[in-house]
């Protein structure tokens, strides 16, 4: 199609040298598929994140972290019994930036860590990954956060049907400004509160008023936070072992009327608050001398109150996990 002057110039601007107004050829609204990026070319494009400090917005001062969060990839796992499992992890990856640095290279948290897809990832592994982040990004310090549902196949209590248990799970990986590497994981464990003040209302009205009543109980969440201990390695089954061991009650997946039954049995000989439930975790964990450090924060969904019940312990050590949640309603399923 033949362009007209109209079509081709943009308009007018003036000349430095002589004043005179010169016309100036339009972009065109097109892509190129064929083109291709040569050394050249490649070495001419803008680069902003490598200004000088002079390009600096705002304050100079240093960033704690700056990186990419949530992309997602399938990474494998290695389960307990040493298969490996292929899950959709959710991977965040951030490094400090000193002052007078403009920005990152931000696409490089990405690439770093794809040269790693096809390992079996382990807390251990993060060590590696973060070692070449501070390297690649030129940075003091850096951090890695992989998020997972991770399958285990769990046993109905009585009718002998099974079924597949996702627990929310979370790798973390911390290298700061000496080289020294945390390595944490985060764990999800849901679970059923039979409240013992409420059972013993219940029973009270039965025995003395001839009353038939139902104690409340609820759907409940126990976040479980470790710091492995150096040269130690705590999996995803050990963690789910001891909540299970401290609490007895988890939700169930295959049910039928005879598991509902055993259910209500279990939650009868096991009622507790959620105080309760803090400390019997905290018992469970501070027996295991392969874990550093720990934190646990429970919050119960009360089926009679509008609000919702909630406790935290740790194991109290010094610059570890200090009983900080962010929002307690993430924990809330």
């Amino acid at each position: 199609m033949k362009m007209n002057a109209e079509d081709t110039l943009i308009g007018s601007v003036r000349d430095s040298a002589d004043g005179l107004a010169v016309s100036l050829p339009r972009p065109q609204r097109h892509y190129d598929s064929k083109f291709k990026v040569t050394s050249q070319y490649k070495n001419q494009l803008p680069d902003m994140q490598n200004r000088d400090a002079s390009e600096i917005l705002g304050a100079n001062v240093p960033i704690l972290q700056v990186g990419i969060s949530n992309f997602r990839i399938p990474l494998k796992f290695m389960t307990e019994a040493g298969e490996p499992v292929s899950l959709e992890t959710s991977v965040t990856g951030s490094v400090s930036l000193a002052a007078d640095r403009k920005g990152i290279n931000m696409s490089r948290i990405m690439r770093v860590f794809y040269e790693f897809e096809d390992r079996v990832f382990t807390p251990e592994l993060l060590e590696e990954i973060l070692e070449a982040y501070k390297e690649r990004l030129d940075s003091s310090r850096a951090r890695l956060n992989l998020r997972f549902a991770y399958p285990m196949r769990k046993p109905s209590l009585r009718s002998g049907l099974s079924g597949w248990q996702y627990y929310e799970v979370a790798y973390e990986g911390i290298l700061d400004d000496l080289g020294r590497f945390r390595k944490r994981i985060h764990f999800d464990f849901i679970y059923s509160s039979a409240c013992p003040c409420s059972s013993e209302l219940s029973e009270h009205a039965r025995e003395n008023r001839g009353i038939y009543a139902i104690p409340h109980s609820q759907r409940s969440t126990a976040r479980v936070s470790i710091e492995v201990r150096h040269g130690q390695m705590v999996s995803v089954e050990d963690l789910q072992r001891h909540c299970e061991k401290a609490l007895k009650t988890e939700t169930q997946v295959m049910v039928k009327r005879e598991d509902e039954q055993a259910f209500a049995e279990l939650n009868g000989a096991q009622t507790k608050f959620v105080e309760d439930a803090a400390r019997l975790l905290y018992e469970q964990l501070d027996a295991d001398q392969r874990i550093f450090d720990f934190q646990v924060a429970c919050a119960h969904l009360e089926s009679l109150h509008s609000h919702d019940a909630i406790a935290v312990v740790n194991k109290g050590v010094h610059r570890g996990f200090d009983g900080h949640v962010d929002d307690f309603r993430s924990l809330i399923r």
